[in-house]
């Protein structure tokens, strides 16, 4: 997504309010999945809005530095549509 905390922030602030996947690193091997909105950045983390159908909460947040160092990949949905 971005070389620095500041590209990562600019590509997310291009993007909110777009539907994305959240891989995240859930401690002892596990990894977990899950489909949401991007609702909102802001100067530290961004804050995801989840779907309510499948998960027991409603939002998770996490902060640029998580996507740095490939603790959260995001994929917004709209470019495994067009191909990118």
């Amino acid at each position: 997504m971005g070389k620095t905390i500041n590209d990562i922030k600019g590509a997310l602030d291009e993007r909110v309010g777009k539907r994305l996947t959240l891989k995240a690193s859930g401690g002892r091997r596990k990894t977990i999945q899950r489909i949401g909105v991007l609702e909102g950045t802001y100067p530290s983390v961004f804050i995801v809005r989840l779907d309510k159908d499948s998960n027991s909460y409603d939002r998770v947040s996490y902060s640029y530095t998580d996507v740095l160092t490939d603790s959260v990949e995001l994929t917004f949905l709209e470019e495994i549509a067009s191909g990118q």
